[in-house]
């Protein structure tokens, strides 16, 4: 996959000039547990500041999971989406919001699409359940993949090619720093929740080192498995 551009679990796509990211949670930090505030807002409102400064896409496109609550709305995640639709707005381009299995009250915030095709033809949906229409390329969330190398949890892409219905699928990690990831070192495609994922041999791991502004694409996991 060469036309992407990946950086802090979001994706840049230039032949779509679109910015696409997944599983915000937008409001765990208001219905955890933790009475210490985990910085949500502050999080998820400069890092997607500092992607619209590195790319200037013309859409920024919210692939599903926007909000974490299946059955309220805090009003934490009310500001906090409208700080991130105003930093969109400010930098003059365009918001799009696709609808995960959380986002059950989304429609409060937003107009929300169950699918979305870029500029290039691609199909950014959540990936809970199979998308409607075909693509030659689709970009997903909903399973927080992560791989564990030499001992060391990291979020990572996942990029099958002719893996679902002859195309290309994109896994994204989890927006959310709060959220763990799910380990895909040994896992097969009957242990993937997202019907767009049913075998994990031909996907390959892409791990972004933001320390050392290093991607490191990996081979399948087929084969990647034998060197961890």
């Amino acid at each position: 996959m060469v036309d992407a551009e990946f950086t802090d679990r979001a994706v840049f796509l230039p032949s779509a000039d679109a910015l696409v990211l997944a599983d915000l949670h937008i409001g765990r930090d208001a219905t955890s547990n933790v009475s210490l505030s985990l910085g949500e807002r502050t999080d998820l409102t400069t890092r997607v500041s500092d992607l619209l400064d590195r790319f200037s896409p013309s859409e920024v496109v919210l692939a599903g999971d926007v909000l974490h609550a299946f059955d309220r709305l805090p009003e934490e995640a009310e500001v906090t989406f409208a700080d991130l639709r105003e930093l969109v707005d400010e930098a003059g381009t365009t918001l799009v919001v696709v609808r995960g299995n959380h986002d059950t009250l989304l429609d409060e915030l937003a107009d929300p699409r169950d699918e979305y095709r870029l500029a290039d033809g691609t199909l950014v949906c959540h990936g809970h359940e199979e998308p409607d229409a075909d693509a030659p390329r689709y970009v997903v969330g909903h399973d927080h993949p992560a791989i564990e190398i030499e001992g060391k949890r990291r979020p990572c892409y996942l990029w099958g090619e002719e893996t679902y219905r002859g195309a290309d699928v994109l896994v994204l990690p989890a927006f959310t720093r709060f959220a763990s990831g799910m380990v895909v070192n040994d896992l097969r495609g009957g242990d993937f929740q997202s019907p767009l994922v049913t075998r994990t041999n031909p996907l390959r791991p892409i791990v972004r080192d933001e320390d050392a502004d290093e991607t490191y694409r990996f081979p399948p996991l087929a084969e990647f498995r034998k060197l961890l």
